[in-house]
């Protein structure tokens, strides 16, 4: 256990019973953290709060913005994990702005990171708030690995204009005779990030193309990277890292992102991006298809098989190319499963900032926040560490 020095400033923890906040929760008190367990549900956060040594809990609803707000104060760390997030997190979100909080969130969706950056960052700013969205296995993991590749480069003397990082997980089979202990059997995902997927596919994209944020379709391109020796695909999306890069790269002519969760169904994701587009121009046909989407996801168990989870390793590429598209640099990064990165980041970023807080105010990201050699250190102790392979 990390022991924590004296805190100055409260962590407030939302969400704390959903599986995702469960894991922050437990990661917040393995270092020494005693954050306040907030949400809905008054008997279910007594029992976690009791379970976890007796942690203090405060009920707060995303319907009544007002009984979040006044869990916080000026300096105040504020963790979400209430999703979906472009459903319900706005709340949080505006709970922070309001009160001139820190907030960091497990957000994935990219429609919602870019409404943190474009819309809620510039409030921020006036009120002396921090957001930190995206801060977990999306997208922190893929941020750092351009940062020190982006590092790699400029040390070399190239001039970095594109960067493409790659997010991917690899799953050993079990064997044969190997029992099966978790709910949701052999499901990798918890059903909360399975419904953020899922909207994802449905929301509007966008990519720093032609060194500007530019709008466009998840899987609007496919490429493949090489994982620890094997080929893998990926499907553009949203993230953080167009955002963060060219504030570390002002010159960036080029981030793309590329999610290589899909396997061989990458190329299906591909063809169909154009449809994406379609459901955002028309509405009735895009709630239509979350709809579908949400009954589906419905079915799935609310956490992810932890036997399955056990056999999961996820891998992180980050590419700079120059301007004739010669390779500068590559940056290999491998790590746990999804939830234990995102745990692990969360806990740290929150008790860092509650102790010494961040640097700047309105939307930041990891790398403007904390600094490269910091953030370096906050992923090792959520198992994102260099791949020696």
């Amino acid at each position: 256990m990390v022991t924590l020095a004296a805190v100055s400033s409260k962590i407030v923890l939302w969400g704390a019973t959903g599986y995702t906040g469960t894991r922050v929760a437990e990661a917040l008190v393995a270092r020494g953290a005693e954050p306040v367990l907030a949400g809905r549900d008054h008997e279910r956060l007594a029992t976690l709060g009791a379970t976890l040594g007796g942690l203090p809990t405060r009920v707060a609803d995303v319907g009544d913005p007002q009984s979040l707000e006044t869990l916080l104060g000026a300096g105040d760390v504020l963790v979400s994990t209430v999703g979906p997030f472009s459903e319900v997190g706005g709340a949080a979100v505006g709970a922070a702005v309001a009160q001139g909080a820190v907030y960091l969130d497990s957000a994935g969706e990219p429609a919602f990171v870019r409404r943190v950056f474009d819309e809620h960052g510039p409030r921020a700013e006036r009120t002396g708030a921090a957001l930190l969205t995206a801060f977990g296995n999306d997208y922190v993991p893929g941020v750092l690995a351009g940062a020190l590749a982006l590092r790699d480069a400029r040390a070399a003397g190239g001039e970095p204009k594109r960067v493409d990082v790659g997010y991917f997980v690899q799953r050993e089979e079990p064997t044969r005779n190997e029992p099966q202990h978790g709910t949701g059997k052999g499901q990798g995902f918890s059903r909360g990030t399975l419904r953020s997927l899922a909207g994802a596919a449905t929301a509007p994209g966008y990519a720093w193309r032609g060194g500007t944020l530019r709008a466009e379709p998840a899987g609007a391109r496919m490429r493949t990277f090489d994982v620890a020796g094997r080929p893998r695909h990926g499907v553009t999306i949203g993230g953080v890292e167009q955002f963060a890069l060219p504030r570390l790269e002002p010159g960036l002519r080029v981030v793309d992102v590329y999610l290589g969760w899909f396997g061989s169904a990458s190329g299906i994701v591909h063809a169909t991006s154009g449809a994406s587009a379609l459901l955002h121009r028309v509405p009735a046909l895009g709630r239509a298809v979350s709809g579908l989407a949400g009954l589906a996801t419905g079915r799935a168990s609310e956490a992810p098989d932890p036997d399955t989870l056990e056999r999961t390793t996820s891998s992180f590429v980050a590419e700079v190319f120059d301007p004739a598209g010669t390779l500068l640099a590559r940056t290999r990064l491998t790590a746990p499963d999804t939830y234990t990165i995102t745990a692990g980041l969360l806990a740290w970023g929150a008790t860092r900032a509650a102790e010494h807080g961040v640097r700047g105010t309105g939307a930041l990201d990891p790398v403007g926040a904390f600094g490269l050699d910091e953030l370096t250190t906050g992923a090792a102790c959520a198992g994102v560490v260099p791949d020696t392979r």
